[in-house]
């Protein structure tokens, strides 16, 4: 059914917290391992997924990132995660540490790669959600082990999440296949790839990247693919060299 999927996969983020905060807080020495550990998997899935996108499409992605950078730095989009991550400190009276990094790793992690982008697809244009009901399953049980290494504001990652898949699913329904491209698909994913890779950076802590920043880039080379795709061929031919 419409719009099924990305409601299951919201709810199994949001159960998978609620779960992983009722678990007994791990030690400190041993949070810290597994959060190291998975900054490096993490890094490692971000360059995966970033050199999955063929190498004449490189152009697509540089300039999104560009474009989507300059968009984010202009909205503050950092700045404004910062002041709602101390919001939702404050408002849970300080029991959400580590919130803004928290919900933007785990807003990557569950919305960027093709089993979102493809299950949102297939919800809106088939009313199926086998990919995203089998996507649900993977984020729920991956949200337990976030939200204990990184606290209860990975929870808040179901927000967007719920936004982007239905926000996909209500386009793929009204636009068609278009958006069942596989080439829109394989840029998006390695912009996304290039961002989970600043998570894992920041995650390290090795230098301080503001991601948030960067995000409209994801949304910026899936338009920039698109009219490069449909647009006139003086455009295509500009923008791929």
């Amino acid at each position: 059914m419409f719009l099924v999927g990305p409601i299951v996969n919201t709810i199994a983020i949001i159960m998978g917290t609620i779960i992983g905060v009722s678990l007994k807080e791990i030690p400190e020495r041993m949070r810290t391992t597994v959060l190291q550990g998975m900054a490096l998997f993490v890094i490692t899935l971000g360059i995966t997924m970033a050199i999955a996108a063929p190498s004449g499409d490189i152009i697509y992605i540089v300039l999104s990132v560009v474009l989507g950078g300059v968009l984010g730095a202009w909205w503050d989009l950092e700045g404004a995660l910062e002041r709602f991550g101390k919001f939702a400190e404050t408002t849970f009276k300080g029991n959400m540490g580590g919130v803004s990094e928290a919900f933007v790793f785990a807003s990557l992690v569950f919305g960027v790669g093709s089993m979102a982008v493809l299950g949102a697809l297939q919800s809106g244009l088939d009313g199926q959600n086998t990919i995203l009901y089998t996507k649900s399953i993977l984020d729920g049980f991956s949200a337990v082990i976030f939200t204990t290494v990184m606290g209860p504001g990975v929870g808040l990652s179901a927000i967007p999440i719920l936004i982007y898949e239905g926000g996909l699913a209500l386009i793929a329904h009204f636009m068609g296949a278009d958006l069942r491209s596989a080439s829109i698909i394989a840029d998006v994913t390695a912009v996304g790839g290039l961002l989970i890779m600043g998570i894992g950076v920041n995650i390290l802590e090795i230098k301080r990247i503001r991601v948030a920043n960067l995000l409209p880039a994801m949304g910026v080379v899936a338009l920039v693919r698109w009219l490069a795709t449909h647009a006139t061929p003086l455009l295509a031919s500009w923008i791929h060299f």
